[in-house]
């Protein structure tokens, strides 16, 4: 990927704070940690690991401490993808604490700025598919209910989305 070449360690960037990246969903065992996963393969993949932090929560407190969905973890196998993830609950130090807050749907965005101090941080908050090429600002569908196939397809529109998000984030870190 050419256009993440600029962030690469051997260019000699100025050192930077770590740009942290936060992906929220419900339960914190299907999307986001999905999400998370993806990302942290760009940017291990990328030689981004200086400049990338990345984790993911849910709003509810359902799976704290649980690992992610099976289905969840053999997609993301079949994909090239390691998830190494324990859900948890986001918390208020979570807003204060990322640059970029991603919710999956709208529920979890408008949960997320529910928190004491989530209008506060509104302009971190955005929906995951805002950077989807395909569906800009549509859902991503939670997949837990449903077949292999809802699986593949989040997968999907993660990689696109994240992709996309990476090329956003390069320009950003570019322009400093």
């Amino acid at each position: 990927m050419a256009q993440l070449d600029i962030l690469r360690g051997g260019l000699n960037l100025p050192p930077m704070k770590k740009v942290k990246v936060l992906f929220v969903c419900l339960g914190n065992i299907c999307r986001s940690p999905l999400a998370a996963a993806i990302l942290k393969h760009k940017v291990k993949s990328h030689e981004l690991d200086p400049w990338i932090e990345v984790d993911s929560c849910g709003t509810s407190n359902y799976h704290i401490g649980d690992t992610s969905d099976p289905r969840t973890i053999a997609n993301a196998v079949r994909n090239g993808v390691t998830i190494e993830h324990c859900a948890r609950q986001l918390s208020e130090k979570d807003l204060e604490t990322f640059d970029f807050i991603f919710a999956m749907d709208k529920n979890n965005y408008q949960n997320i700025l529910r928190l004491s101090n989530g209008h506060e941080v509104r302009h971190k908050v955005k929906l995951m598919r805002e950077f989807d090429p395909r569906s800009k600002g549509e859902e991503v569908p939670d997949p837990y209910h449903g077949g292999e196939e809802g699986f593949q397809e989040v997968y999907e529109i993660l990689d696109r989305s994240i992709t996309e998000f990476l090329a956003h984030l390069r320009k950003e870190i570019t322009a400093r």
